[in-house]
């Protein structure tokens, strides 16, 4: 934009700003910011409009940067891209109106000339916002989704040798692999013996979800341990049996805590009641009296 333009929105800057603030503050916003308090949106529109003022004297770099911080904080409050979007155009249409009011311009041309000025301002700093907006969404999306894997298929040490996957939900095949890794690496890193996969919270086991199972047990078993699938009910175990699954090298039982303590039984271990340890306590004593 030439500076007689550029000088022109910058005398008239503070009615500008006062009929964009009121513009915006009339429109959507308030639909999606009832969480949001009103001085927030208030800060969040008065910084808005004085980076797009502030872009006709700042260079592209500085713009650039003060634009990307900008739509960092749009994302992280939620709010939608349209924010922008109408925003950029409100500002387009309010500051074409007061140079052809300044200029008394009723030609056609002319006005298409005022109109690819003000555009040359607007549309770089719209573009820009609306990239920088997408690739922070996308960021924010990409951390979001690693989160929820960590957490779709967790190993969570119990005792020492003993540790339990516990699965809930659909396994489709991108899941089934971060099972495999995340039990692979689990087992090693907590140097477990025996692991219990617990599938209680798994709606449907059909044919494919047996088989990724099935293979993260063997090559649990490659790497020196032992899985124990736990969680049977028993429409499960009829699916199984129709499906013709396998699972003789499977130990399996229907609840966890008959999967713990086959795992305990697996490492020469077992529970015993207090009683129980009273009496063995007992026996000791008796026989050492008797030597």
């Amino acid at each position: 934009m030439d500076e007689k333009h550029k000088q022109i929105l910058v005398e008239n800057s503070d009615e500008i700003i006062r009929k964009w603030m009121e513009q915006v503050n009339d429109g959507k916003v308030k639909e999606y910011s009832s969480t949001i308090s009103n001085d927030v949106i208030e800060q969040m529109n008065r910084e808005f409009i004085n980076i797009i003022f502030s872009s006709l004297d700042d260079d592209i770099e500085k713009t650039n940067e003060k634009l990307n911080g900008f739509s960092k904080q749009v994302v992280n409050l939620g709010w939608p891209l349209a924010y922008l979007t109408e925003g950029m155009q409100a500002i387009r249409a309010i500051a074409l109106n007061e140079i052809l009011e300044e200029f008394n311009i009723d030609n056609k041309n002319e006005f298409l000339r005022m109109m690819e000025l003000v555009n040359g301002w607007v549309d770089p700093i719209k573009t820009r916002l609306i990239n920088e907006y997408s690739n922070n969404w996308t960021n924010i999306i990409s951390l979001q989704k690693v989160a929820l894997q960590e957490l779709s298929a967790p190993l969570i040490p119990v005792t020492e040798g003993i540790t339990i996957m516990p699965l809930v939900g659909t396994i489709d095949t991108e899941r089934a692999k971060l099972i495999m890794e995340n039990l692979l690496n689990g087992v090693i890193k907590h140097r477990a013996e025996v692991v219990l996969i617990d599938i209680t919270g798994v709606p449907v086991v059909d044919t494919m979800v047996a088989h990724h199972i099935i293979q993260a047990a063997e090559a649990v078993r490659l790497i020196g341990s032992q899985c124990i699938l736990v969680g049977i009910r028993p429409e499960i175990a009829q699916t199984i049996v129709n499906l013709g699954i396998d699972l003789l090298n499977f130990p399996t039982k229907n609840s966890l805590a008959k999967g713990f303590e086959s795992a305990l039984e697996m490492m020469g271990k077992k529970v015993i009641s207090t009683s129980d340890k009273d009496e063995v306590i007992e026996n000791i004593i008796r026989s050492i009296n008797k030597e």
